[in-house]
């Protein structure tokens, strides 16, 4: 299973990005700096200096699918989540049976 220290991270606005596409086909985007609904709100250049991060789940098809794993998300991205919460997230995108 694939938690948050296996993401490999790369430099992108000002800020980081790391993506994680499962086997069963669901994608997770993690991004974190200026503009982003991470903390702190400035520009780094590593995911150790960040606390918390925005992230977005897609279906295999590159659809939205944040709702479909946290229903009461109002937006198809999903704010200031750590380390411990986006590790939660993996797990249960690792767990549901190919779309």
């Amino acid at each position: 299973m694939k938690v948050f220290k296996d993401l490999e991270w790369r430099s992108w606005q000002d800020g980081v990005a790391a993506t994680q596409k499962f086997d069963n086909g669901f994608e997770l985007s993690i991004v974190a700096g200026p503009g982003k609904y991470s903390s702190p709100k400035d520009e780094r250049n590593s995911p150790d200096d960040f606390i918390s991060f925005e992230v977005a789940i897609f279906d295999p098809q590159g659809n939205w699918a944040t709702k479909d794993f946290v229903p009461d998300a109002d937006d198809d991205v999903i704010g200031w989540q750590d380390r411990g919460q986006i590790n939660a997230l993996m797990l249960l995108i690792q767990s549901k049976k190919h779309y």
